[in-house]
């Protein structure tokens, strides 16, 4: 990852962290042991002090992973909403502005499932090329209509939908990857997949050979329709090919050769088979509480 944007983006998660113990420490101190909490704000300090000199990269993800966690707990004990995951303000993205996210863990975090190297391509290679590749488009279509000149539109559009899909599935991607995740849904998710597939294994089969045979390049994706009320398992092709439109991503799996081929060559199938065992179920299942607070009039 660029020192730059990994310095940019850890500082900024530190910032949160800070905002969101400002407003709930009072409230956590009432359940929480004060010499652990004191130890979590001087911990936050010193990862703070370490990203402004830019030191280890994957050892600082570690330690801002084990904050993270750490504040969860604590706002969960003290029957409070985990909203860490937004921010305190929404600003809109500019046109041609749009960056790569870091990694919720090191790049070695989903080892044995996925290796080091192929994460490091996977993530600072690949996806940063959707980024630039999306951030081009836009800055494109908009000289197109400041000139009024739209002769190259058809070109434009076309990619900003292709990259513009790999952006947004591969930040989706790395969401719901988690080191020691797998397991079953839970909750209203785990519901919601019975309700609809019969039971989790009947799910599992039917996205696991969607997986296996997405033809070409491409990815699984569980999506929630707010037309139809439920569940679906949707393949796409080149990021944005196959879609259906009016419904929200949840679960995704990148079946594109860079995703697994350094590691496990042709064996795609064996790649999807171990990766259920590092699904990030809490998050995907916050997706979809999200999601099905969209309904539309069903048709």
């Amino acid at each position: 990852m660029n020192g730059y944007w990994f310095k940019y983006s850890l500082l900024g998660w530190c910032r949160e962290m800070e905002t969101k113990w400002a407003s709930v420490k009072g409230q956590i101190r009432e359940s929480a042991d004060e010499t652990a909490l004191k130890q979590w704000e001087e911990s936050l300090l010193s990862l703070k002090s370490k990203a402004e000199s830019y030191s280890d990269e994957e050892e600082l993800y570690v330690q801002a992973r084990d904050l993270y966690d750490k504040l969860a707990d604590y706002l969960n004990r003290a029957g409070l909403e985990d909203d860490r995951q937004q921010p305190q303000s929404l600003q809109p993205v500019p046109i041609g502005g749009h960056k790569l996210p870091p990694l919720p863990y090191a790049y070695n975090a989903l080892e044995p499932v996925i290796d080091k190297e192929i994460m490091r391509l996977h993530h600072s290679k690949h996806h940063q090329s959707y980024v630039d590749g999306l951030n081009k488009a836009e800055k494109e279509m908009q000289r197109a209509r400041q000139t009024g000149d739209f002769s190259l539109i058809k070109h434009w559009e076309r990619e900003a939908a292709f990259h513009g899909s790999g952006h947004y599935l591969h930040t989706i991607f790395w969401s719901i990857m988690t080191p020691n995740g797998g397991g079953t849904p839970k909750g209203q998710l785990g519901k919601a997949i019975n309700d609809t597939f019969g039971n989790f294994e009947s799910f599992k089969k039917h996205f696991t050979e969607a997986a296996k045979n997405v033809e070409a390049v491409g990815w699984a994706i569980l999506v929630w329709s707010p037309r139809s009320h439920r569940l679906e398992i949707l393949q796409a092709e080149k990021h944005q090919n196959l879609t259906q439109w009016d419904v929200v991503p949840l679960l995704v799996l990148d079946v594109w050769e860079h995703a697994y081929y350094l590691q496990y060559k042709n064996e795609r199938a064996k790649y999807i088979e171990n990766w259920w065992n590092i699904v990030n179920w809490k998050e995907v299942e916050q997706r979809f509480n999200k999601a099905r607070t969209l309904a539309w009039q069903p048709f």
